[in-house]
C-alpha cells in the first residue's frame, strides 16, 4: 500500500530517460532536490486521475517545491534549523574541551571522539553558512549605505542575489544532515531470495532476480559474494544469498525487501498461458561483533555432508554446517563451501545479520506507533513490485511507477528508476518527523 506521499501513478520509457530537472539548474550546476526532478521530468507521464498526482499534506505548510534550483524552505523549517544548529555548535564546543581534559578517562575520550566525528559534516556545514550569511549582511549594510548609486546597487543586488541563492542551497544541504537516518544505512548487506508461489517459475524468477541484483550491484561498484544457492530440478533458485558490499548499501537496497511477482509465460507451460509466481527478497544490514554478541552456549551447531555441488570431497565430509541461536530458535544452514570453517565463516555472517535485523525491528516498532501519528505509516514491505514480460513493463505499486524497459531492469541497469522516487520518499517522512520535534 502506499503511504499519503505517494504519488498516484507514473509511467517511463527507458528511451526517454535524460537527466532529470530544469536546465537552466542543470546548467548552473545546482543541487537538486529529488522533489524537483520527479516534477519537472517530462517524460513521466500521469493517467487521468481524480486526486493530485503528487499529494504533500502534511509538509504542504512547512515546504513549497517550486520551479527554483531549490526548493524554497519555511520560516518554520529555518527557524527550527537554527536552534539545532546552535544546539550542534555548543555541543562540539563542550566536546573539544573534554578530550583536552588530562583527566579524561580513555572510554570518554573514545566516546567524544566518536561523536565529534558524528558532527563533522554539520559542524562545516554550519560554519560555511555562518559565513555566507555573514557577507549577506555586508551586502544588505552596502546597499543601505549607496541609496543612488544606481550602478553600485546593481552590482550588489547581482552578488545579493548570488549569495542568497548559494545560502538557500546550504541551507538544504544542512537540513538533509539533520534529518534523522537510519544507522544502518551506511553499512554493507546480505540480500536473500526464496522463491514463493508458483513452483519451478517461481524458483526460475528467483534465479533471475537474485542476477538482476548481481549484475546491479556490478554496475554500482560494490562487491557481490554467493553465500549460497539451493538450485530447483530446473535450475533455478530455491533460495539464494549473497553479501554485498561497498559505500551506502543498505541504504539504497533496503526498500528492496518484500513481495516481487511475475507475470510471464512459464518454460513448463505448453499451451502459452501466463502464469502469475511470486518470490520474497530480503535486505538485512550486516552486523559486527559489536552489534551482536554470540555466546558459545546460546549456539547448536551441526555438521553434516554437503548434498549439493561441490565435487567429491563435498560430498564425502562433514563441510556443511547448520547453526541454531538457541534463544530466538533461528536457523542458518550453508553448505555451498568446500570447507567445513568457511561455510561456519558464511553461517555465522548471516546469523549476525538476522540477530541485528531483529533487533532493529524491535525497537523501530517500539517507535512506530508515535512516527505513525505524526507522518503516517507507511508499509513498504508488502508486496511491492509487478513484472510483467508479456507487455514489457515492471510497476512498482508503491511510489505508483510504471517503467516500459523490462530487459533494462532485469539487467540491473534501471533499478534506480524506482529507488530514488522510494528514497525521495524517505527523505519526505524525515522531514515531517523534523518539523515534529521541536
Amino acid at each position: 500500500s502506499t503511504g499519503s506521499h505517494c504519488p498516484s501513478s507514473f509511467s517511463l520509457s527507458p528511451g526517454k530517460m535524460r537527466p532529470l530537472g530544469l536546465r537552466s539548474a542543470w546548467r548552473r550546476g545546482a543541487a537538486r532536490s529529488p522533489a524537483v526532478l520527479l516534477a519537472s521530468n517530462p517524460h513521466i507521464r500521469r493517467p487521468p486521475s481524480p486526486a493530485p498526482a503528487w499529494k504533500l499534506p502534511s509538509l504542504s505548510a512547512l515546504l513549497s517545491y517550486s520551479t527554483e534550483a531549490q526548493p524554497h524552505l519555511s520560516t518554520g523549517i529555518i527557524k527550527i534549523m537554527e536552534q539545532r544548529m546552535v544546539a550542534i555548535e555548543q555541543r562540539s564546543a563542550y566536546l573539544h574541551q573534554l578530550i583536552n581534559q588530562p583527566e579524561a578517562t580513555t572510554i570518554e575520550y573514545s566516546k567524544a571522539n566518536k561523536e565529534l566525528r558524528q558532527l563533522e559534516n554539520s559542524m562545516q556545514l554550519i560554519k560555511d553558512l555562518r559565513a555566507k550569511q555573514k557577507e549577506i549582511d555586508g551586502l544588505k549594510s552596502l546597499l543601505a549605505e549607496c541609496p543612488k548609486d544606481k550602478d553600485m546597487r546593481d552590482m550588489v543586488s547581482e552578488e545579493m542575489s548570488e549569495a542568497l541563492e548559494e545560502e538557500k542551497k546550504m541551507q538544504h544541504l544542512l537540513l538533509k544532515s539533520l534529518l534523522p537516518k537510519d544507522d544502518a544505512d551506511e553499512r554493507d548487506c546480505i540480500l536473500e531470495v526464496r522463491a514463493g508461489t508458483g513452483g519451478e517459475e517461481a524458483s526460475l524468477f528467483a534465479m533471475d532476480i537474485f542476477k538482476m541484483y548481481e549484475k546491479f550491484s556490478q554496475k554500482k561498484g560494490w562487491k557481490f559474494d554467493i553465500v549460497e544457492i539451493m538450485v530447483s530440478d530446473l535450475k533455478g533458485y530455491k533460495e539464494a544469498s549473497a553479501a554485498i558490499s561497498g559505500p551506502h548499501v543498505y541504504g539504497q537496497l533496503k526498500f528492496e525487501s518484500g513481495v516481487h511477482r511475475v507475470q510471464r509465460v512459464p518454460v513448463t507451460e505448453k499451451s502459452g498461458r501466463v502464469h502469475t509466481s511470486a518470490v520474497s527478497v530480503a535486505i538485512l544490514p550486516q552486523a559486527n561483533e559489536v552489534d551482536v554478541r554470540l555466546c558459545n552456549e546460546d549456539l547448536r551447531i551441526d555438521t553434516y555432508r554437503s548434498g549439493g555441488a561441490g565435487g567429491q570431497h563435498a560430498n564425502t565430509t562433514n563441510s556443511a554446517v547448520r547453526i541454531t541461536h538457541l534463544p530466538s530458535g533461528l536457523t542458518v544452514a550453508i553448505q555451498d563451501e568446500r570447507s567445513q570453517h568457511m561455510n561456519k565463516a558464511k553461517a555465522l555472517k548471516v546469523l549476525c545479520a538476522k540477530l541485528y535485523e531483529m533487533e532493529r525491528s524491535r525497537q523501530l516498532a517500539t517507535r512506530s506507533k508515535l512516527r505513525a501519528e505524526q507522518i503516517g505509516s507507511g508499509d513498504r514491505s508488502e508486496r511491492i513490485r509487478t513484472y510483467n514480460f508479456p507487455q514489457g513493463r515492471v510497476t512498482d505499486h508503491r511510489v505508483g511507477i510504471t517503467y516500459h524497459g523490462l530487459t533494462e531492469v532485469m539487467e540491473g541497469e534501471s533499478l534506480d528508476v524506482f529507488i530514488n522516487p522510494l528514497l525521495l520518499q524517505e527523505e519526505m517522512d524525515a522531514i515531517a518527523s523534523f518539523v515534529s520535534v521541536k
